[in-house]
């Protein structure tokens, strides 16, 4: 069913619409409510050290407001176009979990230590993702990034999209100056991204 075109009351009387927001919305729960524990178990094993050249050659700054003023309000905007658009809201539920599933698995069979430099990302809602815990090791790839280019990718009109990838370029090179990730993780951010709103287009057209 293609529902680009519906208003949510005429989406909701159709069985496979129903299907899939209720079930992606079941299957992000768990997510979410398995994270604090997963993280834990990453967190707590060692991983390797990455030579960075880029890294060592840029200076550790804490940009944890800028990296939110980027994030966040794109994030509130991109909530404001799902109002109107059932099928962007079904290709971003499903693309935000396989995103959520393969950033599990690429960090479990990549298990890497933080940079030296690092300095903790302030983030108000890292309570919903890590429970109360530091978690530094959720590192390949950048899960802020990956977001960001996902929101862009859903998104429909050309200036909307040009907006969001500008914005998850800058906010790439914002966790590079804090040095919370190595280069590799913000570079492969946006190829994983592909694949994850790839498979939640699909779902939302089927």
């Amino acid at each position: 069913m293609q529902s680009k075109s519906l208003s949510w009351q005429i989406a909701w009387d159709y069985p496979a619409f129903r299907v899939k927001l209720l079930a992606g919305i079941l299957i992000m729960a768990v997510i979410l409510y398995s994270f604090p524990q997963y993280f834990s178990i990453i967190q707590a094993r060692p991983g390797m050290l990455v030579d960075d050249w880029f890294l060592d050659r840029i200076p550790t700054y804490d940009v944890s407001t800028w990296i939110f003023l980027v994030l966040y309000p794109a994030a509130l905007y991109f909530v404001y176009r799902l109002v109107s658009n059932t099928t962007l809201c079904i290709t971003a539920l499903w693309g935000y979990i396989f995103l959520c599933l393969t950033r599990m698995i690429t960090i479990y069979l990549l298990p890497l230590e933080p940079p030296a430099t690092i300095l903790h990302l302030k983030d108000p809602f890292s309570i919903f993702f890590y429970g109360e815990k530091f978690i530094t090791k959720d590192l390949f790839f950048s899960g802020h990034t990956a977001t960001l280019c996902l929101l862009g990718m859903c998104l429909e009109r050309v200036w909307e999209k040009r907006i969001f990838f500008f914005g998850a370029a800058i906010l790439g090179f914002l966790l590079l100056i804090q040095h919370v990730h190595y280069t590799a993780d913000v570079i492969a951010a946006p190829f994983f991204t592909y694949l994850v709103w790839y498979g939640g287009r699909k779902i939302a057209l089927l």
